[in-house]
């Protein structure tokens, strides 16, 4: 298939970008890079022994979009691409909605000018809110209490209706939990601009050098160790879902939502932890006092996946870890270097 992704030059686009090739597709990347490297594609390149086409553009400039989709003879769309910061999300929330909601827009409706109707849509867990109890299931009300979340949901709700109005779409929703690691070759990984918003990649800059030390946001949670505990996802195997789910889809109309994540929880001083294994020392860290908004434990019930995709998470914690140290220690200032 002819496969175009929309910020595919980010860290999870860029490692299913690798999962396509490798599985013999053709592959088109739409990125703005305002938030991503395209250095990424080239190691893509690299990794894969194969070639992709880049276009850097908007997916706001419907008329570019529409281009890309003729001139490459896009079968599918998988979309990445939109702003995912939880925190920024609350400071300046009309840019979440112009990029992610009016982005996805107008995605749409160059893919519906062109003729293509096929999508797989990153969604997120944030969709499930503050009141759901762990394990996650798709049927689950959702309930996004961030405006980050709160333009998932909208997506979500966007799509469903568009597939709703015309039985020829084919529409997969991937909740995923917290995708972490990297590629084992160390050549790609997660590269976050600024200061890390997520555990992992922050704990893989202090390890390397580039923060003094982790804070633990929290040690009176009720869990077993009094951090929080969130469902930690390979990228790898988070990359195969979508795959695997652009694959379902060709036999499959209509609107699909698959929860992507392990079925199990850690806690934040596991994950530390089991970091500090895979760089052989211990890792600065201190506790302070809880993060506004931080809910104490949740996790996926994946097994609809299993069940329609043939889709489980492979990798450990120990895994996801050693291979993000990989990453940072091979690249300690990513892309950049």
């Amino acid at each position: 298939m002819d496969v175009l992704l929309t910020g595919g030059a980010g860290y999870i686009g860029s490692h299913t970008a690798v999962v396509l090739l490798e599985a013999g597709h053709r592959v088109v990347v739409l990125d703005d890079l305002s938030n991503a490297s395209q250095e990424s594609l080239r190691r893509v390149e690299e990794i894969t022994g194969r070639s992709l086409t880049f276009v850097r553009g908007d997916m706001l400039d419907q008329a570019l979009v529409e281009r890309v989709l003729r001139e490459h003879g896009i079968d599918a769309v998988i979309h990445f691409a939109g702003k995912k910061a939880v925190g920024e999300s609350t400071r300046v929330p009309l840019d979440y909605y112009s990029v992610n909601v009016a982005g996805t827009l107008s995605l749409l409706r160059a893919m519906q000018a062109t003729d293509v109707r096929t999508i797989v849509f990153s969604s997120s867990a944030t969709v499930y809110g503050e009141l759901a109890v762990a394990p996650y299931l798709e049927k689950m009300p959702r309930d996004a209490f961030n405006p980050y979340g709160r333009t998932k949901e909208h997506i979500e709700d966007i799509l469903t209706d568009v597939g709703a109005a015309d039985d020829r779409w084919r529409i997969a929703l991937l909740r995923y939990f917290n995708p972490v690691g990297a590629h084992p070759s160390g050549r790609i990984g997660e590269d976050p601009q600024g200061i890390p918003n997520n555990l992992v990649p922050f704990i893989a800059q202090v390890a390397v050098g580039r923060r003094e030390k982790l804070v633990v946001f929290g040690d009176d949670y009720d869990t077993p160790d009094g951090t929080c505990v969130r469902d930690y996802l390979h990228v790898m195997d988070l990359a195969d879902g979508h795959v695997r789910a652009m694959d379902y889809l060709a036999d499959h109309g209509g609107v699909h939502i698959w929860n992507l994540g392990t079925g199990r929880g850690h806690s934040v001083l596991e994950v530390l932890h089991s970091f500090e294994k895979a760089v052989g020392r211990p890792i600065p860290h201190e506790v302070g006092p809880r993060r506004p908004g931080d809910i104490a434990a949740f996790w996926a019930d994946a097994s609809q996946a299993l069940t329609d995709l043939g889709w489980v998470a492979t990798k450990s914690l120990d895994e996801m870890t050693a291979d993000h140290w990989r990453w940072q220690q091979q690249n300690p200032d990513g892309f950049a270097a």
